[in-house]
């Protein structure tokens, strides 16, 4: 119980902690593009419900830590509510301070930074991701070295440039995961490298093993309490020399619980019982339904080498994973909607604060990066047209800009009603399926 207890205390501070972080980055948006457009904060709230600390600044701006940790707000001049929904009179003589007062453009701006904010937080962090890990050389060259298991034979040394593997050439590190799945497996092979400006023969392990990279959040392996680097050796009794066997004894599998001997570093051979859950991946025509435990690999048994990443090109890779994980998330809600993949792919609170706790158990580089994502995957859900979220402000300001006029206050009332009905319903649906999908 003391370990169950500290465990769900971990989560639940881990949880806190991202969500504090990504919806303080959501509502600073709203609140610097709103005063530099000339529209007044009142309250910065950090949470909800009774106020625990607070200080007014220079602005007239009281900045707030509620008791509820679970989320945040911004409310400006003539708000109704945190939710700026509705309004209240305002003195006409400060009417352009207010949200529902200033310009259509200053509203369009200050409701949208929230987004966008979340999009540059994660921008940024995937590119000084980037810099401070650097990105793998051109051609393919052994960088630090990982521990083996034993028996595991290598004669490979960080520096080496590989140049082919049993004869088969290796230009990139795309060939290298090619002749991989080409090798049958055998105890060592050929690695053919340039060392020291010679070129040389010697032995090493296969170029692919199955060495566990990842471990996803709220799996079956993460369950079991696999973690990246370990070595799956065997499944039900079979031998595993590639990380392609392991999916396929998986796969064989159908569902059944699987055994696996799985080797760490330090604590030598142990076995897990793992069951397997069918998950729907996307493919070139659509998806497809895959019994899965819940690891990545593609791995070796050593890093390989890096470059210096510039900020320009950190910044590209950054631009694109964010737009990766936008792009998925549209993906998935209109499989979801279109009944191409099952709706239990929608997770709720639970099972976010589960794969939080997860990343952060993982390692603080594991944990940054899991906020990373969960702030691009709020940024992206906010954009959407339903009224009391962003887009559906957004969605009015549009409305407004093509038709002249406002809509009128009963339309906005009955609208933002049904929108958190909607969003409630959604996040109830949500929390079932944390509860029931497995």
């Amino acid at each position: 119980m003391i370990g169950q207890i500290a465990n769900l205390g971990w989560t639940i501070g881990a949880f806190v902690l991202a969500l504090s972080i990504i919806v303080t980055v959501h509502e600073y948006g709203h609140y610097i593009i709103g005063r530099l457009s000339g529209i007044k904060a009142e309250v910065f709230s950090l949470g909800f419900g009774p106020r625990l600390i607070s200080r007014r600044d220079r602005h007239g701006t009281l900045w707030q830590v509620a008791a509820i940790p679970l989320g945040g707000y911004v409310r400006f001049l003539g708000d109704a509510n945190a939710a700026s929904a509705g309004s209240v009179p305002v003195d006409p003589a400060r009417a352009r301070q207010s949200l529902t007062g200033a310009p259509l453009w200053a509203r369009f701006a200050t409701v949208a930074a929230g987004p966008i904010f979340n999009f540059i937080l994660s921008i940024l962090v995937f590119a000084g991701m980037a810099i401070w890990q650097g990105m793998p050389t051109a051609e393919p060259q052994v960088g630090r070295l990982h521990p083996t298991p034993p028996g595991v034979v290598s004669g490979l040394q960080p520096g080496d440039g590989i140049l082919a593997v049993q004869g088969q050439p290796v230009a990139d590190w795309p060939a290298l995961a090619r002749v991989a799945a080409d090798l049958p497996p055998a105890p060592a092979y050929d690695w053919t490298v340039r060392r020291a400006g010679a070129q040389i023969t010697v032995p090493g392990p296969s170029p692919m093993p199955a060495l566990i990279t990842g471990v996803a959040p709220r799996s079956a392996a993460a369950a079991a309490g696999l973690k990246a680097g370990d070595v799956v050796l065997a499944v039900d009794g079979d031998a595993v020399a590639r990380f392609d066997d392991l999916r396929d004894l998986v796969t064989r599998a159908d569902g059944k619980p699987v055994l696996l001997r799985v080797w760490r570093e330090g604590q030598g051979e142990a076995d897990y019982t793992l069951v397997p859950r069918q998950q729907d991946l996307p493919t070139a025509t659509g998806y497809e339904k895959r019994w899965m435990i819940g690891v990545t690999g593609g791995g070796t048994y050593f890093d390989p080498a890096t470059r210096p990443t510039g900020p320009v090109e950190a910044l590209g890779l950054g631009v694109g994973r964010t737009w990766d994980i936008i792009a998925s998330s549209v993906s998935g809600l209109w499989a979801m909607a279109s009944g191409q993949i099952g709706s239990c792919n929608l997770g709720g609170a639970i099972s976010i604060a589960e794969s939080t706790g997860q990343a952060a158990a993982a390692g603080g580089s594991d944990f940054i990066w899991w906020i990373a994502v969960l702030s691009a995957a709020i940024g992206f859900l906010n954009l959407l047209p339903v009224p009391v979220l962003d887009g559906g402000h957004l969605m009015f300001y549009v409305y407004e800009a093509v038709a002249g006029r406002r809509p009128s206050d009963r339309v906005l009332e009955v609208l933002s009603a049904l929108g958190m009905a909607l969003v409630l319903a959604l996040m109830i649906f949500g929390l079932t399926n944390d509860l029931f999908c497995r």
